[in-house]
């Protein structure tokens, strides 16, 4: 399957390449970026080309796909946004994403997670999207609630980041819940 680029009114989703390797290792180096992400920020631009590596063969071994998020006016590459845990024959996936601080609070999280929701309930037909989220970050907390997205529970301990165990809520998304949804807008 050759790689799908995406697009909504003020963004690209596309096929992340090494030529972004400084892009992506500005916005993962960056602590309130990696605050919440799961992983200790990045120090090194190679850590970012390592990344992207393993994006793309997830993408091949269809285990994942994830795209790096454009601005369409400028080309600025601002974020990526992906299927992670991809399992096509169990219908389902979790998604995740982060954008650089500069374009927070601007819509274009939503825009890009309805667009990658509608690519994974119609294109790939999955049936769950889950989200694993630290409790702390209330705002993607509440944006996944927003778009519809219903909490499940705590996982207790669930990711060890900076030599610390933490907590994540577990959140998803059904496509009979996301059809609704749309059937209302």
């Amino acid at each position: 399957m050759a790689f799908p680029i995406l697009g909504t009114k003020r963004l690209r989703l596309i096929e992340i390449g090494h030529q972004h390797v400084n892009s992506l290792y500005e916005i993962l180096s960056l602590d309130e970026v990696m605050k919440y992400y799961g992983t200790d920020r990045f120090t090194f631009p190679a850590e970012a080309s390592r990344l992207i590596d393993m994006f793309q063969r997830n993408f091949i071994e269809k285990r994942g796909i994830r795209w790096g998020i454009v601005l369409k006016g400028n080309q600025k590459f601002i974020g990526t946004i992906g299927l992670n845990g991809l399992q096509l024959k169990n219908k389902r996936a979790e998604i995740g994403y982060e954008i650089h601080p500069h374009y927070w609070r601007n819509g274009y999280t939503s825009e890009a997670i309805n667009e990658v929701l509608q690519f994974s309930f119609e294109k790939l037909d999955l049936y769950r999207i889950g989200a694993v989220v630290y409790p702390e970050n209330v705002a993607s907390v509440n944006l996944l609630k927003k778009i519809g997205f219903i909490k499940e529970g705590l996982l207790r301990g669930y990711i060890k980041q900076n030599n610390q165990s933490h907590d994540t809520y577990v959140l998803s998304l059904l496509k009979p819940e996301w059809e609704k949804e749309r059937r209302l807008i």
